[in-house]
Formats: structure tokens, sequence, C-alpha cells
């Protein structure tokens, strides 16, 4: 089993994509990468999904992520910019399956949940906990790029918790005390 895992988190979006990079190790998260793809200036929707895709597959391709992470659309009030970003994050699982690797999907409150301890965290909250955590040099010119960023790190801290809470088996006990039994 791999040791370490690079986990490429990823917000979408139809005027600008935020990713980071984090590299996962038995006790550390390690920031690597974080940035944006400014698509707002880009007029015509299915150019914007054409970039989305093209640029998450040259993000793969960079950084040979075990794993995605990407966070869920939010329940607007405006069917269209719900029907919009769930087509970004379609771009962007589309080539996440192309390169055959695993991709979780986390709703906007359980990644601010996750980093904060707030469901309700602001952008500004969330990348100022990011930059601590973290250790990162400068606040990035856009907080959709620590959005992606804090993607990546929930899917990390909950496969973390997941693996701590696990429940101890009957033939994981007998494994670890088999002077205990008769």
């Amino acid at each position: 089993m791999k040791k370490e895992k690079i986990i490429l988190g990823i917000d979408p979006g139809t005027n600008i994509m935020g990713y980071g990079v984090i590299k996962k190790s038995a006790t550390n998260i390690d920031f690597l990468y974080l940035d944006v793809i400014i698509l707002n200036k880009t007029q015509d929707h299915h150019i914007k999904l054409k970039k989305i895709f093209t640029k998450t597959t040259e993000l793969i391709k960079k950084f040979s992520p075990d794993e995605v992470a990407i966070e869920a659309p939010f329940f607007g009030k405006n069917p269209q910019s719900m029907l919009k970003l769930g087509r970004a994050q379609g771009a962007a699982i589309i080539a996440t399956m192309m390169k055959n690797l695993s991709i979780t999907e986390y709703a906007p409150k359980k990644i601010k949940m996750s980093i904060t301890g707030n469901g309700q965290a602001s952008k500004e909250q969330v990348a100022g906990m990011l930059i601590n955590m973290l250790k990162i040099d400068k606040k990035p010119k856009y907080l959709d790029s620590t959005d992606g960023l804090a993607a990546a790190v929930c899917h990390a801290l909950q496969n973390q918790s997941l693996k701590n809470n696990k429940k101890p088996s009957w033939e994981q006990f007998i494994k670890n005390n088999p002077g205990r039994v008769k």
C-alpha cells in the first residue's frame, strides 16, 4: 500500500475554477500547489467546459494525483446557475474518469466544516485556516484556489478520520490477542 498520496482538489466554476494539490502521508498534509483558471472572459459556455476538461487533464498529467476531490454545486436560487455549475463539475469529473482516478464529491458545508469547524465559514475564513495549517507563504489572489485546496484537504482529513474510527473486528482482536482466546 502506498504511504503517500497526492490529492487534487477542484472547486468547479464557470467563471473561475480553483484547484489545489496536496501530498498526504501518514502524519502530514503538505501543500504542493494552488491556482485558478479564469473563464469569465470566455462567452461560449461550451468552450468554458472544454477549457475545464483540458485544464483538469493537464493537472492530472502534471501532478499524477492518486485521488481527486471536487466540491459539489450548492443549491442556490437560480436554476440556470446551478445547471452551469453542474456542467462545469461534470467536465472535471469526466476528465478525471478518463484517467481512471478515484473521485469524491463533497458538499460545500462539509468542506468548510472539516477545515474551520464551521459549515457556514466564509471563503476568507477557509483561506486563513489553510494558510496557517499548510504554512502557505502568501494569500492567493483568488479565494477560489483555496476552495479547491480545501476540497483536497477535506478529502485527506475525511479518509484519515475514517481509518481512525474503524471499530476493531473480532477477527482483528483474535489476531492481536492470541493468548486471551481459548
